[in-house]
């Protein structure tokens, strides 16, 4: 899809379709008004007869020979926050990509929600049109004809708003693409989705976006002591893999930002197996893996100026005659030993791995670690915030100040020593799970003995990956967190105007 600004009166613009805005009462900004006077007072008309009203999120398309005019309510606009403007935004696109038409201009006149300025529209306008128009066929014998819409331009009055647009856009479609990517990985079965699959999509991504590329397989990783990583994939057929991806946008003695991705690419729970109904979605557990490739993917195409790695360990849990049983004792990369108790808490036992991997290979000036690892974060959060975790205030403020500027939020979550002790072990230093009182903390808490002397935050996203029901497929989530706090963290894109 092509993305780019418009300018000028607003009369004057021509396209197939043309989206604007309209308060609670069929109140409109004088972008709106402008085009109903030339259009014939299609707009004022639709109002006279009550088919507009300006409530929230309603879609009222309209026609002046081969131009298409979409009216999007916002509601009462003092009312109105970021959610309620992405509802109805959304309502709008839905409307245009039902029709045929192939170019769209959106009129932003004004900040319909006054709290961001011109470029968050924009960026956010780019991520649900590539999301918008993504399909999850991509296994299907005949796949759906693709959407028309091809190419999108947002207008708006000031030069300034205008700079902040193109910038938006640019972040928008770095982003949005980034999240496409990891939406394709995550909506693939598992049965072609492998630690293999990944690892092969990791050189390929490597050739496409300038990546050097590492791949390691069971021996290398044997070699590496990462016996807690092995003890996961022991029941599996498929051999394990450890990618690791590395970006370099600084200097080269810069330590990198190490983004390590949680790769289960099937999760039954092995010995301690889950149930059956719904295990389906558990080709979703390697969602942070898949998040790492897509903030990699927007890095490289922003040409951020910092340095990245990205670490994905990437194995199967499943049963089997070799696989790990419940009081098994492992000795991980670090040396530290862990009793495994539960054989569905293996997310933290890739992860603690591959977090030593980065404390000791990589160095990088902090670590994020991104994993669907725990049920009770879903039940703590629900499916709107992923939940935060670090050990260091400053790089968690940092992270929820990305979330929320790209509305991709996260809540902090307690790391306190008070909950440790949940993982005391009679056998091993330390036991992989704590109990269900705090499930989500504990599996923290686990993490933090694995990144003692690093700077280092934790995003559970067991509740945020994916969605279930009837439009089940994965969400892209937290590319856009990731993403933007790189954009912060490395002080903007080399293009930014």
């Amino acid at each position: 899809m092509e993305f780019s600004t418009r300018s000028g009166r607003p009369e004057a613009l021509k396209a197939q379709c043309l989206l604007v805005f309209a308060e609670a009462g069929g109140k409109l900004g004088a972008a709106a008004r402008a085009l109903d006077a030339k259009h014939g007072g299609v707009i004022a008309a639709a109002i006279k007869r009550g088919d507009l009203t300006g409530k929230s999120a309603q879609v009222l398309a309209l026609a002046d020979g081969a131009v298409r005019i979409v009216v999007v309510g916002l509601g009462k606009v003092a009312e109105a926050n970021e959610t309620g403007w992405l509802k109805a935004m959304r309502a709008g696109l839905d409307a245009v990509l039902a029709s045929a038409a192939h170019d769209l201009t959106v009129c932003l006149d004004g900040h319909p929600v006054r709290r961001r300025d011109a470029g968050w529209y924009a960026s956010q306008i780019a991520q649900m049109a590539l999301h918008a128009t993504q399909r999850p066929d991509q296994m299907k014998s005949k796949r759906e004809d693709p959407p028309k819409l091809a190419k999108i331009s947002v207008w708006a009055e000031s030069e300034a708003d205008q700079a902040r647009i193109a910038r938006g856009l640019r972040h928008g479609q770095a982003i949005g693409e980034g999240a496409t990517l990891a939406r394709e990985l995550g909506n693939l079965p598992a049965n072609v989705c492998t630690p293999s699959y990944l690892a092969d999509r990791a050189e390929a991504l490597g050739k496409e976006a300038g990546l050097k590329v590492q791949v390691f397989d069971e021996k290398a990783i044997a070699k590496m002591d990462m016996g807690s990583f092995l003890s996961v994939a022991r029941g599996s057929a498929e051999p394990p893999r450890f990618i690791v991806l590395r970006y370099q946008g600084a200097a080269k003695d810069d330590p990198p930002v190490a983004l390590v991705g949680k790769g289960v690419t099937f999760d039954t729970g092995g010995i301690s197996i889950k149930p059956s109904g719904e295990m389906d979605e558990m080709k979703y557990d390697m969602c942070g893996a898949a998040s790492v490739f897509g903030t990699l993917h927007a890095v490289a195409q922003l040409k951020l100026p910092i340095n990245v790695v990205g670490i994905i360990p990437a194995t199967e849990n499943m049963p089997g005659g070799k696989a790990t049983k419940p009081g098994d004792i492992v000795t991980s990369m670090s040396g530290q030993t862990i009793e495994i108790l539960n054989t569905d808490a293996e997310g933290r036992l890739i992860l603690c791995d591959a977090l030593t991997y980065a404390k000791e290979k990589v160095k990088p000036v902090l670590a994020i670690d991104i994993a669907t690892l725990t049920g009770a974060c879903v039940i703590a959060l629900g499916h709107v915030a992923s939940g935060l975790y670090s050990n260091d205030d400053k790089l968690a403020k940092e992270l929820l100040d990305a979330g929320h500027a790209a509305w991709d939020r996260a809540w902090h979550m307690p790391l306190w020593d008070d909950y440790q002790q949940q993982l005391s072990s009679n056998f091993a230093d330390m036991g992989n799970i704590g109990g269900r009182p705090g499930g989500s903390i504990t599996a923290a808490c686990f993490l933090s003995r694995f990144t003692r002397d690093m700077k280092w935050a934790h995003l559970d996203i067991a509740g945020t990956a994916w969605v279930s029901g009837k439009a089940k497929g994965a969400t892209g989530r937290p590319v856009g967190l990731l993403t933007e706090f790189l954009i912060s963290r490395s002080g903007g894109d080399r293009d930014a105007a």
